[in-house]
């Protein structure tokens, strides 16, 4: 009970008419430059924290913490102190 291809064809036809090939055109091209910015975008943030996470790993190597004695402290505990 799904939509046929003739049916589909039709509203393809009646959207052509309604909006007009060049209006079509136009959306389309603006939808696939929509979409390659927001890949572009998503693999730059993707490429920055992973030169975040390398730049951290060179910062901190060598340095070993003993996560049984690392306490974190409050914000009370620093006006206290």
């Amino acid at each position: 009970m799904g939509i046929s291809i003739w049916q589909l064809l039709i509203i393809l036809v009646i959207v052509m008419l309604l909006f007009g090939t060049k209006k079509l055109r136009n959306i389309g091209s603006d939808l696939g430059s929509t979409l390659k910015g927001f890949r572009s975008a998503m693999g730059e943030g993707d490429n920055k924290s992973k030169e975040e996470d390398a730049k951290l790993e060179e910062k901190n190597e060598g340095e070993v913490i003993d996560a049984e004695s690392f306490q974190e402290v409050k914000p009370e505990d620093k006006d206290k102190a």
